[in-house]
């Protein structure tokens, strides 16, 4: 099972809470401006009840894009050392999108969320209906960059590992129909390709 690990850019995102990760691994890192000087309890607390999975990074000066380059820096060493670990940015500045596309030709899972809440694995462990779930699939597979699968078969093992296998198989085929439908994934025989919002347009 992949590694995830959450990089909050607090100058752009303050969650109050860290409340919808629980039941989850999750290794977080909160990235925290030099003229920030105050956390809310909650979120300190949460940290701290995550233990050696959390960890605070203070900015030491100011400047544009400083926070910025400090994430894609320690994302870079986080790289180096779990390969196949899956980066989550959590932030609204658009100006990590061309780094998390060359992570992606790198063959490294990453990808920028404006919350907490739109992280893959916690839309796919909360999606109930098909449309949700087929939300959480798009932005799963969008993350995985050239590393999509390439067979129908394949694909439906993918789909139903991320839901931890409990998809019964007419559900399963329903999933697969519907993106189809919506030209998500384009089947020709066995083969998928992939359409956006899952490749890159």
């Amino acid at each position: 099972m992949k590694n995830n690990y959450v990089l909050i850019d607090y100058e752009n995102v303050q969650p109050k809470s860290l409340a919808i990760l629980n039941g989850h691994e999750f290794k977080v890192i909160v990235f925290v401006g030099a003229n920030q000087t105050k956390i809310p309890f909650e979120l300190a607390s949460a940290l701290q009840s995550l233990g050696m999975n959390a960890e605070y990074v203070k900015i030491g000066g100011n400047g544009p894009n400083a926070l910025d380059f400090h994430i894609a820096f320690y994302i870079g060493q986080l790289a180096e050392k779990d390969p196949n670990g899956y980066f989550h940015i959590i932030s609204r500045d658009t100006g990590f999108d061309p780094l998390i596309k060359h992570l992606k030709e790198k063959k490294i899972f990453a990808q920028r969320e404006k919350e907490l809440a739109e992280i893959p694995l916690l839309r796919i462990s909360n999606a109930t209906s098909v449309a949700e779930k087929i939300e959480a699939i798009v932005k799963n597979l969008a993350a995985r960059g050239h590393s999509r699968p390439r067979k129908v078969e394949t694909l439906a093992s993918t789909i139903n590992a991320l839901f931890l296998k409990k998809l019964e198989e007419r559900e399963l085929e329903e999933i697969i129909v519907q993106m189809k439908r919506q030209k998500l994934i384009v089947v020709e025989k066995e083969n998928v390709s992939y359409r956006p919002p899952i490749s890159q347009p």
